[in-house]
């Protein structure tokens, strides 16, 4: 399997370090707030990637956080914790707040029919270790105390730029954020956070440095190295992770450890509506639940998500939904011939062609995740089959080929039910009515299939449903 590993900017085979086992973690939600689109690209194209590696003959362990503290509004480590600010925002509680978007968070996980990882930690349940690997640090000689809480110090770590290519002297003329002077450099970036002072937080802890709170990269590399040791084989997030997230969980871990913290990183790209990036100020964040309410399941925006590479810089509409809707409307169908069929038409290729067809579908999963290419593979083999009946029985190589795609791909098409037998007594009715030109009739009989949700295609040997 071939990965495009950001750390060195090519493709590379995955190399385990203990193989089977491959150990992945992915940078979670901040649960202040519903989901949008945005994150959900980003996490069913990881889900993706788990999938693929299941089907390769690997173990993955997956370790996705979920961040319930520490995240401030700044990357200048300054501004209210988001937990905070949803809680003003709704008159709760940062505990009432986290619970609700969690739970929020998690059904749409279901929904989405994204896998359910290894383990789900919360960065609340977690505060000790923060602590330990922060004292590690300091005894290391990475971390200062000043005003407002503790820093760690990025001129100790001489590679800090590397990961994401950084300009360090341009960081140290603040272009990067608001230089808080009390820093001494303007990469430096929060490890503890103290509570200000004569205010009590919903969310304090008590430490070797004073009541305070985690800050937000700290928690990724303590969760991720208790979950799955200190260096990782592959770590998943946003592209917009890179520049400051990223590149302090690998300062702050590597610091500590003396060891790489993952050799591979995966990053997704933007997804953009009408060119621009979501952001609540452009009041672009399209939640699962407008989608839905627009008509089209999460299943269609799982699709419209298999349509760009994880790599690309995708772009949703209501058109591109539609489109996957369609799409995924003909898979749907395509899936469903195998009720309706017999083997007496079974062309000699057939099963080869589906041999073909499930080759070039983990091949292109395999090359760095390749989604389009899947299904220019099952398109390919869903017009060969436009103008001939599947085989009701299936062959050595036509067995189970719903169900690799539906393993790999998440799309739901292997245990289609098939039609009642009422159903197939009107369709029976029709064909006898069209073979004595009975028209009148054989309008009547489609009619009331349509009614209960039955589409048919008149074929040379016979009619097709489909589900509309």
């Amino acid at each position: 399997m071939r990965l495009y590993n950001t750390l060195t900017r090519k493709v590379e085979d995955l190399k385990p370090l203990s193989p089977p086992t491959v150990t992945v973690y992915t940078c979670g939600p901040t649960v202040y707030d519903y989901a949008h689109i945005g994150h959900w690209f980003t996490y069913i194209r990881w889900d993706l990637l788990i999938r693929t590696l299941k089907a390769s003959g690997l173990e993955p362990k997956w370790v996705m956080n979920i961040t319930d503290v520490g995240h401030l509004v700044s990357d200048a480590d300054e501004g209210e914790d988001k937990l905070e600010k949803g809680a003003r925002r709704e008159g709760k509680t940062a505990w009432e707040v986290a619970e609700f978007y969690t739970k929020d968070f998690l059904s749409e996980m279901q929904s989405l029919n994204i896998l359910e990882p290894t383990y789900l930690p919360h960065a609340t349940d977690h505060i000790a270790e923060q602590i330990e690997l922060i004292q590690t640090l300091e005894a290391k000689g990475f971390t200062y105390t000043i005003d407002d809480g503790v820093y760690y110090d990025t001129s100790k770590f001489p590679r800090y730029g590397d990961f994401a290519r950084l300009d360090i002297e341009e960081q140290r003329a603040g272009a990067r954020v608001e230089y808080n002077q009390e820093k001494r450099n303007a990469t430096d970036f929060a490890l503890w956070k103290f509570s200000p002072k004569g205010q009590k937080r919903d969310m304090e802890w008590d430490s070797p440095w004073g009541t305070g709170f985690p800050g937000w990269h700290i928690e990724c590399s303590a969760m991720s190295m208790k979950y799955l040791g200190e260096t990782l084989d592959i770590h998943t997030g946003g592209i917009d992770h890179i520049p400051v997230h990223h590149t302090n969980e690998i300062a702050q871990s590597e610091a500590a450890t003396d060891k790489p913290f993952a050799n591979m990183w995966l990053h997704s790209n933007h997804v953009l509506i009408e060119g621009e990036k979501i952001s609540k100020s452009l009041g672009n964040g399209i939640r699962l639940k407008d989608i839905e309410a627009k008509g089209y399941s999460p299943e269609v925006l799982r699709l419209h998500v298999l349509e760009s590479h994880y790599r690309s810089q995708s772009k949703f509409s209501w058109d591109s939904l539609e489109a996957a809707k369609n799409r995924l409307q003909d898979i749907h169908a395509w899936a469903d011939l195998r009720h309706q069929t017999s083997a007496d038409h079974m062309p000699d290729e057939f099963d080869q062609r589906f041999k073909t067809m499930r080759e070039e579908l983990l091949a292109a999963m395999q090359d760095d995740l390749n989604t389009p290419a899947t299904l220019v593979a099952i398109g390919k083999l869903m017009n060969y089959m436009a103008n001939i009946p599947i085989p009701g029985v299936e062959g050595k190589y036509t067995d189970g080929t719903l169900a690799l795609v539906e393993n790999l791909l998440g799309i739901k098409v292997a245990n289609r039910p098939d039609i009642t037998d009422e159903q197939k007594a009107l369709m029976q009715a029709r064909e006898t009515a069209r073979a004595g030109k009975n028209w009148a009739k054989s309008d009547q009989l489609r009619d009331e299939l349509t009614k209960q949700g039955l589409g048919l295609r008149d074929k040379p040997y016979g009619a097709q449903w489909y589900r509309l």
